[in-house]
């Protein structure tokens, strides 16, 4: 039986999370099905720009995605701090954005004074939604039934176009964060849909690359902010240089069959992290296919484990053998 989300997301142990969203039958509904001829390459277009549109509403950071031909890749820090900050006002424009506001939020915003009961009922309202924009189910929820909204009136048909429920990891440290991140950004180049990561559409590798390009990260995705001062700094703790570098090598890794070889000149970020280049290898080819749930080094397995109630350890002995303690 899956386990309840909120046995899955543990903010106090990490507000990194890894999720997957596979479309029903694994069938080729955001591509081009090789068995009909018929694209639907369009798709993997409205994923992208729904999930940039909801980055820029939620308090929730997209660090890392691949939208591939039957399944999604979304790597997510939770900002719950910022939705706690947000005024009242904030929160209501903020989910206005996403849903019909009420007559109650509406008399508040054009500044009409409410009695007692109407603010008591309106500060519910605002917790509600404050909640929200610091949820990963949420986000999730926003994503996929708009595109499957969207796909079925395409298609002129009704019924499931995801599986019943996305795929949610909890990466409990910068190891487990820096591999998950170099996977999904690897995708399209395992599955030989594109030679190089930078050539590799709808995937935040090649946004970044771009944007590297102008000396720019994207405004839209998490920054790296490594070498900074991390108590004023929010973002991902890595050096975008080392971090591109890094997916690259391992990519030409992958693309010319030296499994289990790398170059000797790793980037600085793998010895910092402690990591053996062909551990190294195994996790960013391998990496849901070694993990079924929270991902990291013993203690972080061990804390997360207490704190949300579970007794099975299933990753202890893939993380003992892959991640450095």
């Amino acid at each position: 039986m899956a386990l309840a989300r909120k046995r899955q997301i543990c903010l106090s142990n990490t507000k990194y999370y890894h999720c997957v969203s596979r479309c029903v039958r694994r069938a080729y509904l955001c591509g081009e099905d090789t068995l009909t001829g018929k694209s639907y390459e369009h798709r993997r277009g409205w994923v992208e720009d729904r999930l940039l549109v909801l980055a820029k509403v939620f308090c929730i950071d997209v660090c890392a995605y691949a939208v591939m031909s039957n399944h999604t890749h979304i790597v997510l820090y939770v900002d719950d701090k910022k939705a706690n900050r947000l005024t009242d006002k904030a929160v209501l424009l903020r989910w206005n954005k996403l849903s019909k506001m009420t007559p109650l939020g509406q008399n508040f915003l054009r500044g009409e004074q409410l009695s007692d009961v109407q603010q008591a009922f309106l500060n519910k309202e605002v917790a509600e939604y404050r909640t929200r924009l610091s949820s990963i189910s949420w986000f999730m929820r926003m994503i996929n039934e708009y595109i499957a909204r969207r796909a079925n009136k395409e298609d002129e048909c009704t019924g499931h176009f995801w599986e019943g429920r996305f795929k949610s990891q909890a990466l409990l440290d910068e190891s487990a964060l820096l591999a998950c991140m170099a996977y999904v950004d690897l995708n399209p180049v395992r599955a030989e849909v594109a030679r190089t990561p930078e050539q590799s559409d709808y995937t935040s590798f090649k946004k970044r690359h771009q944007g590297a390009k102008n000396s720019k990260q994207p405004k839209l995705l998490a920054r790296f902010v490594g070498g900074m001062n991390k108590n004023k700094s929010k973002g991902i703790p890595f050096e975008l240089k080392s971090y591109l570098l890094l997916v690259e090598q391992t990519g030409r890794c992958i693309s010319t069959d030296k499994r289990g070889y790398i170059d000797h000149h790793l980037p600085p970020i793998l010895e910092r992290l402690n990591l053996e280049p062909a551990n190294w290898l195994t996790l960013t080819t391998q990496f849901e296919h070694l993990f079924h749930g929270a991902v990291g080094r013993i203690q972080a397995i061990e804390n997360y484990c207490s704190k949300t109630a579970r007794k099975r350890r299933s990753n202890i002995t893939s993380c003992k053998l892959l991640l450095a303690s």
